[in-house]
Parts: C-alpha cells; structure tokens; sequence
C-alpha cells in the first residue's frame, strides 16, 4: 500500500492539447483526475510532487538493452536493463532478440519468458535471423537465413505466448508464409531490414505485417522511382511505423515528414542497445562488434549504426524540444505503441495503472511505476 499522493502538472487531453491539471494516486492506480487547481478537499492535505508535463508511462516494444545487459545473449541477467529503461520513462518494455544461432534464440526466449509471465517484461521482439543481407545493420549475415516454417513454429512455441512481434524481410523465400504464420499465432509480423521493393512491401501487408521496424534505417533509400519499404509504408495505412527519433538515426526534417504523412501511425522506439547507459567503447551486437563514439554505435570499422544508446524518455524529451505537441508524443510513445503490440497501457484517467513519467522545466525526468517513484 502506497501513501497517497497528488501530481500536479500539464496533462496530455482528448483534444490533442495540453491543460493544468492533477492526478490523486492511490495504491499504485490513479484514483481521480481533474482539471485546473486541485480541489480543496485535497489541497495540503496530501503529499504533492509538481512538474511542468506528465505523460502516461511510455511503451518501448523495441529494445535491445542497456547497462551493458544484452537481452539476446543467454544467461545475461537482463536486471540491469530493464531497471535503467524503466527509470527514464519506459514502464513497459518488450524485449528484443538480435539475431542469433538457432539454439542460442530458443535458449534465449524459454530464459525471459518468466519474466514476461511476472510482467518484468510485456513481451520478446525477434529481430532476425530472417533478415535481408543487403540491408543487415550489425546483424551477422552468417546468421541470417530465410524463414522455414519449422523453424517459426519452433521459436513461437518456445515462447508460449511471449513472442509478441518479429521483424523479417518480405522478399526472403517463404517470407510472405512466414508472415501468415505469425498472425495465425497472434503475433505481430513487422517489415524490416529488408531490401524490397514498394510491391513486395504491399504483398507483405496484404499477408497481414502491420508494423514496419525503424523507418528508413535497414531499408533501401526511398527514391521517387524506387520508394522500397520506406515509400510503401508512408503511403499504406494499414501499417503502423517505427522510428528511432534519437536525432542520429533519422534527420529532422525527415521526422517532421513522417509527422506530416503518418502521425496517426508513428510508433516510437528507441531501438537502445546494450552501451545505453555506459558510455563509449567496444561492443557486441548481433554477433557484431560495434563501437560507441560520441554516443553513436557503429559497427567496427565504420559503417553501419548498430542500434541507440538513447532511451525513449530521452528520446521523447527531445522532440518536446522541438515542440512535438505532447499529446502526439503521448500517442506515439505510449498508446499506439501498446495498441500495435496487443498490450494495455496508462492514459491517466481513474482506474489506470499509475505508470507515468513526470517532466520537469530544467530537462529532468521522473517515473512512476505502480504508483512508486523510481529511482534512476
């Protein structure tokens, strides 16, 4: 039982703005809301922590890690980085699988899947290994192969239900079965790390991929003649979008495009791995290794970026920043996020699970995790 308490603050309304307003939390649920001051039936009567915006728990159903804990290596303790992502704003998180060995991925999901039953988790991504090579990012291409239907089976059943969604290239063999495959499954089959064409992109949706993995990065550039997935994704509606908006992954202006073409599809992510947190250095990612400059990872050598060292608290900070409109980023970060992946998330009205992240006027950020204060 939780002392309660009230948050002042901003609030994310049903009209796409923003008005002062406060919460009344009570073991671990948001027991009232209202609009301007609080009432004084409550006022000084109960503790009171005040912000400049309070947006509902974020939802991150594309990350790899942090704190130096890679969720796709067997007998790592992912402890480390669910705590980390959880204290800068992401109260729900779905777990994702780089690319591995056969044996190494089943391991890996029969090891997290408690903690999708306890709830630690809301859920295993598996990015790869049914990648295109073109377009691999730090997936190893020694570990990339073309989807059989054993094999599929093989890793859902593994998972019992915590294969939530996985990312594979619509133009492998035996891909657009695959596809058919997981949504028979209740999975979510995403498009991405993928060479195709707009058309085979087309195909995949008809199959019923209704999400597509980081915009723009591990897909073929979109060109007028040639608008490949990126293209096929801006323009279809029936499948939601991913972007890391840490600012090295996507260009402004090209975020500011897909606000303008699908805002009602964004899905943020932050696509973290397992530096976040740490620092620069050397790395292992998918079989890869990567080093961490400045805070961006590339693979050894130069070359291609090998996932985040941004968390989506950071992420969504940013294009605050920028002057996003925080119900578009309460959308995109947190309800779409789980609506996509099948998952129930916070909107601060009474009843909802008191997950939220508190944003302050010098930059800071605060979450709330069950109606508890986090410490970061």
């Amino acid at each position: 039982m939780t002392t309660p308490q009230l948050i002042v603050a901003a609030l994310p309304g049903d009209d796409g703005g923003t008005a002062p307003g406060w919460l009344l939390v009570e073991s671990g649920m948001v027991r009232e809301r209202g609009e301007g001051a609080v009432p004084d039936r409550l006022r000084g009567r109960l503790p009171e922590h005040r912000a400049e915006l309070v947006l509902p728990g974020l939802v991150d159903i594309h990350v790899h890690g942090a704190r130096g804990a890679d969720f796709s290596h067997p007998g790592v303790d992912p402890e480390p980085a669910i705590a980390h992502h959880r204290s800068d704003g992401a109260t729900t998180l779905i777990a994702s699988l780089a690319t591995g060995t056969p044996e190494d991925t089943a391991l890996r999901i029969r090891e997290l899947r408690p903690l999708v039953r306890e709830g630690r988790l809301a859920g295993l991504h598996l990015e790869g290994p049914w990648l295109s090579p073109e377009r691999r990012g730090a997936h190893s291409a020694a570990l990339l192969r073309a989807p059989r239907p054993d094999e599929v089976e093989r890793l859902i059943e593994a998972g019992d239900g915590a294969v939530r969604v996985v990312t594979l290239a619509p133009e492998l063999p035996g891909a657009l079965d695959a596809i058919r495959a997981l949504v028979r499954h209740g999975v979510v089959a995403a498009i991405g790390h993928s060479d195709a064409d707009a058309a085979t992109a087309a195909r995949a949706m008809d199959a019923g991929a209704t999400l597509v993995t980081h915009l723009f990065n591990g897909m073929r550039p979109f060109h007028h003649r040639d608008p490949g997935v990126a293209g096929a994704a801006l323009g279809d509606e029936r499948a939601a979008v991913e972007l890391i908006a840490d600012g090295r992954h996507v260009d402004d202006a090209a975020i500011d495009v897909v606000l303008r073409a699908a805002a009602d599809r964004l899905v943020l992510v932050s696509d973290a791995m397992a530096a976040t947190g740490l620092g620069d250095g050397a790395y292992e990612l998918a079989g890869s290794r990567v080093v961490v400059d400045d805070g961006v990872a590339r693979l050894a050598g130069g070359g291609s970026l090998a996932g985040s060292t941004t968390t989506l608290g950071a992420a969504v900070s940013r294009l605050l920043g920028r002057g996003v409109p925080a119900a578009t980023l309460a959308e995109a970060a947190s309800a779409r996020p789980a609506r996509v992946a099948g998952l129930a998330a916070s909107t601060l009205r009474a009843g909802d699970r008191a997950d939220l992240v508190a944003f302050g006027a010098d930059g800071s950020r605060r979450t709330m995790k069950d109606g508890r204060w986090l410490v970061s």
